[in-house]
Formats: C-alpha cells, sequence, structure tokens
C-alpha cells in the first residue's frame, strides 16, 4: 500500500513538472514570437504635393554687418500693410497720392522712414495695385494704378520685397498683374503671392516669402497654406514668413478664420505671419513662440486722401541663427507710425509717432492684442 503512495506522489510530481515546463515553453513561444512581430509604426504625415508651387529664388548683396562666418547671424525683417502706389480715376486729381509725385517726385513718399528701412536686412510690403499703363478698368468699385516708374518710391527707400496677392493685384486686367510684377522684379524687387513664392537669400540666410489671398476663399485656403509652406522647406529656406490677405475691412479684431490659418502657417512651419486688408491695426498674438501681426493697416496708401484711422506700424523682428540653426528670442519691435506726416489728410508719407501719439499706438495695439 505504501509503495504504491509513494508511485502516486512521484507520478503526481511528475505530472506537475511537465506542466510547468510546458506552461513556460509556451509562455516563452508567445513572447518569442511578439518580439518577431514588427510593431506597427506610426501614421506617417502624407506627403503635400507642391506641383503647382513655383518657387524663386534672389540673392540681396547687404553691405552691413560685421559678422563672422563661424558666428551668429541674424536678419533683421520689417513689415509694412497695404501700399497703393497710385490713385483710382475717379479719385480728386489735386489731393491724389499721384499729384504728390508728379510736385515732389519719387524720393517724397517714404522720406520719413528711409532710415528705418536702410538699417535692416529686409523689407516686405503688400503692394496692392497695378503698375501698368493699361486702360481695361476692372468693373469695381475701386480700382488703383499708377505707371511703372512709380516702383521708384521703393527702390529709393530699401524696399526689397512685395507681396502680391490681394483684391487689387489686377484691377487693370490679367495684363497688369504682369505688368506690376515686370516692373517690381526688374528693379530688383521679389514678389511672391498666389502659388508663387520666393527665397530671398541675405546675409546668407534663406528667407522663404509666401502670400496668400483669404478673402475670396476662406478656410478653403488651407491646403495653398500648406503647399506653400512645404515649397519653401524642400527649396531649403532656412525662415518662413508667410503674409496674408485676409479679414474684414475696418475691423479691430480678426475673425476666426484669420486665427485658424494663422495657427496652421505656424503649425505648418512658418516663423512670422503677417497680415493685412482690414486698413487699420489688430493685434499681435504669440503662438508656439511665433508672432502674428494680424493687420498692419495702410502705409503708404493711396486709397484714401484722408482716411479716418491714420494709425500704422511697422513691425520689426529680428532673427538669430547660430549653428545653422535658429535661436528662440523675442527680439521683436513694433513701431507706431502715422500713414500721413499730417493729421488733417493723407499727404501720403508714412511717419513714425513721437511722443504720447506713440504710446496711444502702443497702447492701442496692446489692448487689441489681449482679445486674442
Amino acid at each position: 500500500m505504501r509503495q504504491i503512495r509513494r508511485l502516486a506522489v512521484i507520478f503526481g510530481s511528475l505530472c506537475i513538472c511537465l506542466v510547468i515546463i510546458f506552461t513556460v515553453k509556451g509562455i516563452a513561444g508567445k513572447k518569442a514570437e511578439t518580439e518577431k512581430t514588427p510593431k506597427k509604426k506610426a501614421a506617417e504625415k502624407p506627403k503635400i504635393d507642391t506641383s503647382k508651387v513655383k518657387v524663386k529664388n534672389l540673392v540681396i548683396n547687404t553691405e552691413k554687418k560685421d559678422e563672422k562666418s563661424d558666428g551668429p547671424v541674424s536678419v533683421t525683417v520689417s513689415s509694412m500693410g497695404d501700399c497703393t502706389l497710385g490713385t483710382d480715376i475717379n479719385f480728386n486729381p489735386a489731393t491724389s497720392l499721384n499729384a504728390f509725385y508728379t510736385t515732389q517726385g519719387p524720393n517724397y513718399f517714404f522720406k520719413n522712414v528711409r532710415s528705418i528701412l536702410e538699417e535692416d536686412d529686409l523689407s516686405i510690403i503688400n503692394f496692392e495695385g497695378t503698375l501698368t499703363t493699361s486702360d481695361q478698368r476692372a468693373e469695381k468699385k475701386f480700382a488703383f494704378k499708377a505707371d511703372p516708374e512709380y516702383v521708384k518710391i521703393l527702390t529709393g527707400s530699401s524696399v526689397e520685397a512685395a507681396n502680391m496677392a490681394n483684391n487689387h493685384s489686377s484691377d487693370y486686367g490679367k495684363d497688369s498683374f504682369t505688368d506690376t510684377k515686370k516692373a517690381l522684379e526688374d528693379a530688383g524687387i521679389a514678389t511672391f503671392g498666389y502659388e508663387e513664392v520666393n527665397i530671398v537669400e541675405v546675409n546668407g540666410v534663406k528667407v522663404g516669402l509666401a502670400g496668400i489671398y483669404e478673402l475670396a476663399e476662406h478656410e478653403k485656403k488651407k491646403q495653398q497654406v500648406k503647399e506653400n509652406i512645404a515649397a519653401l522647406k524642400e527649396a531649403g529656406a532656412d525662415l518662413i514668413i508667410v503674409n496674408f490677405h485676409w479679414g474684414i475691412e475696418r475691423e479691430y479684431v480678426p475673425n476666426e478664420v484669420q486665427k485658424m490659418l494663422a495657427h496652421l502657417a505656424v503649425d505648418e512651419g512658418a516663423d512670422l505671419v503677417i497680415g493685412h486688408h482690414p486698413h487699420v491695426l489688430q493685434g499681435v498674438e504669440k503662438y508656439k513662440n511665433k508672432y502674428i501681426a494680424y493687420s498692419l493697416g495702410n502705409f503708404c496708401f493711396g486709397g484714401n486722401s484722408n482716411p479716418q484711422d491714420k494709425d500704422t506700424m511697422i513691425f520689426q523682428q529680428t532673427f538669430t541663427f547660430e549653428d545653422g540653426k535658429l535661436k528662440k528670442d523675442d527680439n521683436i519691435n513694433m513701431i507706431p507710425c502715422s500713414i500721413s506726416s499730417s493729421g488733417s489728410r493723407n499727404d501720403y508719407r508714412p511717419t513714425p509717432l513721437e511722443g504720447q501719439e506713440k504710446q496711444r499706438v502702443l497702447d492701442k495695439i496692446e489692448e487689441y492684442s489681449s482679445q486674442l
């Protein structure tokens, strides 16, 4: 009897051992199988088709800076709002911008801001109008044009780049758009906008410029924002600045579409976002350590002989690169200006403000910015 029990215990122990052995092997096998099975890769961001985007290049020869090639490199960019260097045929010719051009010459207009623009590395405007001899005026309330020689207003004042994506770029037909681009580019001014982006090389830094016209399609411009920025990245831009012509005229607070597109541009890789069209100042937002100036208002503006709100500003930012990488800093300078040196009318001569008037505009920008 004892022998039977002993055999039973031995047999039972063997069974338990076998169960344990097979269980361990099963677990080990599953683990090995799991390790052999490749992990699923995180979903890759679909590649953006940039085939519709034309990329242009321009090198600006700047004579400034004693920076060593192996040290930090800085680029100071000045952005300005709507520049209409002409008039509408229905305006009073005696008080138009053209009248001042005839009597004062091209160097008159930017005289009071010229030293600021000569000191920076890249000055960018929104060119709202046409430089053309065409008489094919579009059927619209306001249509602006000037003779192509008016480009001297810009070339004599260190303006190097112009956004063309706006609602007055073809006021005298498609040919007027081409005429304007030619006049600007022949004078050495980089143009950009719509499906055409530009890389301006300054101080060895490749600055990518894109211009988006939002007014007709609103949130549908998301794809164009992505395509333009992706094309600039592919072309090797070190710094990306996106100009938007957007919003509602004379509204001091940006709408939801403006904010959505601005944030999208930064998310996609823009280092600075500049807006215009409302003809008045809007606030400045800092989003993911990048600045968005929602509207810079008018600047040298032939579209109105005496606008009620003459406040504007030059939004200036200095970008510093060290070892080829953009440093994080807050090196911005908002320069309050009036579109006119006269308070009672528009004399088409943008002028920096001083004292109480300067502080008034800075307070105004701060108030608008706090609402974002």
